[in-house]
């Protein structure tokens, strides 16, 4: 399971006041299924509360995680597990989406760090809703404003890949001088994952398709191999670090390449990897990693920084207008996107 699926992970959503007879229109999902069931409706508009400020949203993504709620596709052993989470017989979370960028419309009582006007970038996690025009976010929340020279779609890139690979690369205390293996460095998480590695000075090697080889070495990766000429547990070379985003490296595999005191980075993980890093998180000389810290509103500001100086890229494959969030689903559902896929709407 992603660590946006888990550390995200759906739960109840807070009630959202809504204006008396204004609506918009949003991507609502009433039932479980392919990306048919998704529709592009007019539900009521919520207005901010006390500490809140309803954002104007002209972009979001499309992930990995919105694509698992939508379907109830998760990984093996947390089909019943999330039921819980995700509704026993229709979403909990009708209208998703995790993030998104856009414009302050209205502040609530007693905000004083936003005003109308602010360009903003904000990380919903496990409330989703960022699939409509407008949201509400708590002012003190995963929250930030957008750096001058950012455009909306470039920011909205931002959260879901960079937030997760963030939190792992700094919970698995990646520095200087160390190797690092990404599985799956060409997903949204997996290429944010290469980037921020080598900024922290790592050395890193790339798993990925021939396909997307360059990409890879674009983001600066040093090493690429093609995982279907090559498998890395079984080339002899050991890693500091492994950050698994993929689903087919669990600690059975993974500790073939990883050196005593190594780290896994489970990005994702099925039950088992889940209960096995929770109950014994250093196995064979290896720690295993699968929850990470939540994530912070200067967390967001200080890789919106990095994305408006250049320092990191988001890696875009595909941006679809809200009408055609069924297509956006489709692509992101055979697995084959190539950083994120985001909708926009409105100007």
């Amino acid at each position: 399971m992603s660590s946006t699926d888990h550390d995200h992970a759906p739960g109840k959503a807070p009630a959202v006041a809504s204006v008396p007879g204004q609506t918009m229109r949003a991507a609502v999902v009433h039932r479980f299924g392919g990306p048919d069931v998704v529709a592009v409706e007019r539900v009521p508009r919520p207005e901010p509360r006390e500490g809140e400020i309803l954002v104007r949203v002209h972009a979001a993504s499309v992930s990995i995680a919105d694509h698992r709620v939508r379907a109830r596709d998760v990984p093996r052993g947390l089909r019943i597990p999330t039921m819980f989470a995700l509704g026993m017989t229709r979403p909990r979370h009708p209208v998703l989406g995790m993030d998104a960028a856009g414009v302050v419309a209205q502040v609530g009582a007693g905000v004083t760090g936003f005003a109308p006007g602010d360009r903003v970038l904000l990380m919903h996690g496990a409330r989703f809703g960022c699939h409509a025009e407008y949201t509400t976010i708590s002012a003190g929340g995963a929250v930030t404003k957008i750096p001058d020279g950012v455009s909306f779609v470039d920011a909205a890139a931002v959260p879901f890949g960079f937030v997760t690979a963030d939190a792992f690369l700094e919970a698995g205390r990646i520095g200087p001088g160390q190797h690092v293996l990404v599985n799956g460095a060409s997903g949204a998480v997996g290429s944010a994952a290469v980037q921020l590695a080598k900024l922290r000075g790592a050395t890193v090697t790339a798993v990925t398709s021939a396909g997307n080889a360059e990409l890879a070495r674009d983001l600066g990766a040093d090493h690429v191999i093609d995982y279907a000429r090559e498998d890395f547990s079984a080339g002899g070379i050991e890693y500091d670090a492994i950050v698994e985003c993929v689903g087919n490296a669990p600690h059975a595999r993974s500790v073939r390449a990883l050196r005593p005191g190594g780290v896994l980075l489970l990005v994702i993980a099925d039950l088992a990897g889940m209960l096995g890093s929770k109950l014994r998180p250093t196995r064979d000389g290896i720690r295993r990693i699968q929850d990470v810290a939540a994530v912070t509103g200067p967390q967001l500001a200080r890789l919106a920084e990095l994305a408006a100086t250049g320092a990191i890229r988001p890696v875009i494959d595909r941006v679809y207008e809200l009408e055609a969030i069924r297509e956006a689903h489709e692509y992101v559902a055979t697995g084959r996107k190539r950083g994120n896929v985001l909708i926009t709407l409105g100007e």
